[in-house]
């Protein structure tokens, strides 16, 4: 079919190319750029245009027929989670080594393109991923509810509430909560968090902790609304109060993981100056603070007023940790009233969001002359693009390691060693 026939809802038979940053693939018709979901390079698909505006640089679809397999697809590990169906879980139909591989290729091409450095680090699964076929990770979850009061997902890139029997990505711990048993609060938001050692989970309903058991909302102001997780490192177990709705790392292995790593690349730091930065409730925090010994100084900045209140009940008996509470940026220029914490540091730890630390982040940390930056991403674009501002600065020395905390997504951290 010609492409100037074609529009959104047509289908199209397609040649897949490489993997893109995203979860889709490239493929091309006449030579429009189409990004593809739900396929595998190689592979030749009849696929559903979902965005085809006749002046778009490119299109989107989903492969809804495969015409000729690749040897890396199986058969889907979440259904719900293929073409029309909730998003979330758009490499659920590749085999765990190929996702991994898939991984790899999408941090490589991103590093080469936006940082101009040629590395190819692998990326490493958890240690258990394997046996549970890649499922049974998430320690959060976060439904939507229907006009029917079922549970389930927004569809990718749509606000539409597709409702859902289960959840395979959930922990057994969340699973065990049966929130797909019941009805829900029409159009309601429901948050669920089960530590990853079995501690005492919570629910919440639009924000309020809910009582599974009495079936209602718990107004009360002093209601539980945190959990406790309990993270084993280097022989060390630390306990951490997080805010139900607040930031942790959703996978059951990616707190120990990432703190062992973060370590590791610190170095030995008895008795230097480090930052924490976008600390949360101090994952790396009493780990670091530790590590520096109480004649160091760990000096930690968060903007989240709620992470803020957990980072310092966590770190209450560390006197070694100082904790600086807004915009990191703003903390570490001395802007806004702000006073900076420090003229100088040996290592720079920093965990950004999405979006990565940006320019006036790279510009404060640069002037306080870190002999090592370590940098936890969860974007390997944000990653590339600020591994290139603080390379003009000076830090070109990188060492960057994957591990798949996502699996059945796109999504994959990465942790980037810089050194001056």
């Amino acid at each position: 079919m010609a492409t100037e026939n074609l529009r959104t809802g047509s289908t199209v038979d397609l040649e897949i190319g490489p993997v893109a940053h995203g979860g889709h693939c490239v493929a091309r018709h006449e030579g429009r750029v189409v990004f593809v979901r739900h396929t595998l390079p190689g592979e030749r698909v009849r696929a559903r245009l979902t965005d085809a505006a006749p002046d778009a640089k490119f299109w989107r679809a989903d492969a809804v027929e495969v015409l000729d397999a690749s040897p890396d697809r199986v058969p889907s590990a979440w259904p719900a989670a293929g073409p029309g169906g909730v998003g979330g879980g758009e490499l659920a139909h590749v085999a765990l080594p190929a996702q991994r591989a898939w991984k790899e290729a999408v941090l490589a091409e991103q590093l080469r393109r936006l940082a101009r450095v040629d590395l190819t680090p692998a990326v490493a699964g958890v240690p258990g991923d394997d046996e549970r076929g890649g499922l049974g990770w998430r320690t959060r979850i976060d439904l939507h509810v229907d006009a029917e009061g079922r549970p389930g997902m927004r569809g990718h890139r749509s606000h539409t509430v597709l409702p859902l029997e289960g959840m395979p990505l959930a922990s057994e711990h969340v699973a065990a909560l049966g929130l797909f048993d019941r009805r829900w609060p029409a159009g309601s938001r429901i948050e669920a968090v089960a530590p990853a050692d079995g501690g005492t989970p919570l629910v919440l309903l639009d924000g309020a902790p809910f009582d599974l058991h009495s079936n209602r909302r718990d107004p009360r102001p002093n209601a539980r609304a945190a959990v406790r997780e309990r993270v084993e490192v280097g022989g060390a177990t630390y306990e951490y109060r997080v805010a139900a709705a607040g930031f942790w790392q959703v996978h059951r292995g990616a707190p120990a993981l990432l703190t062992s790593r973060v370590l590791e690349a610190v170095g030995d730091v008895a008795g230097a100056t480090v930052l924490d930065l976008y600390a949360g409730a101090g994952l790396f925090s009493s780990p670091l603070a530790d590590a520096v010994g109480t004649d160091g100084r760990l000096v930690a900045v968060e903007g989240d007023e709620r992470a803020v209140r957990d980072a310092r009940r966590n770190a209450h008996d560390r006197p070694q940790v100082e904790l600086h509470a807004g915009d990191v940026a703003d903390v570490l220029t001395g802007r806004r009233g702000a006073v900076p914490p420090a003229a100088a540091a040996d290592v720079v730890v920093l965990d950004p969001p999405r979006t990565g630390a940006g320019r006036r982040v790279v510009e404060a940390v640069a002037a306080l002359r870190p002999e090592r930056i370590v940098y936890v991403a969860c974007d390997p674009a944000a990653l590339a693009r600020d591994v290139a501002l603080l390379a003009e600065r000076g830090w070109t020395g990188l060492e960057v390691t994957g591990h798949d905390l996502f699996p059945m997504t796109h999504h994959l951290e990465a942790v980037a060693v810089l050194t001056r």
